[in-house]
């Protein structure tokens, strides 16, 4: 199995089975006539719906040999989603979905903390061998 693979598939059923219905997988987004879709490998952009609310979610497993520079192209990234949204579909909340294993490891960090509170990133936690939502912390 591919690591893209590792983390999608297991986020999508985790969704799944909590309820959610999954709308668009990949979700396509333009912004300033440029196409934005997730890189390809460990992280996808998909959509999800669960009793009206609307969410668009990008997988990361912050695996890269310097999670520092992770961290910037995803906050970049994120940023990006986010203007895209705001365009297109106002109505739905993004999420950085990140394994409870790297929240733990890497979330609890200070640079981490700062950055996802300063950029008002929301997060979703998620156990990928139970296949179950752990939290989602919102801001």
């Amino acid at each position: 199995m591919s690591r893209r693979d590792d983390l999608h598939f297991p986020l999508r059923r985790t969704l799944e089975k909590d309820g959610w219905i999954i709308t668009s997988d990949p979700l396509i987004l333009v912004l300033g006539q440029t196409l934005l879709k997730a890189d390809l490998g460990a992280e996808k952009l998909f959509t999800a719906e669960k009793e009206g609310r609307k969410i668009a979610v990008e997988i990361k497993d912050f695996d890269a040999p310097s999670v520092i520079s992770e961290l910037e192209k995803t906050m970049g990234q994120l940023q990006l989603y986010q203007w895209a949204l705001e365009e297109q579909e106002p109505e739905r909340q993004l999420f950085l979905a990140i394994s409870q294993a790297v929240y733990i490891s890497q979330f609890q960090k200070p640079i981490f903390q700062i950055a996802i509170q300063r950029s008002k990133i929301n997060l979703l936690i998620y156990a990928p061998d139970q296949e179950v939502v752990v939290k989602w912390i919102t801001h």
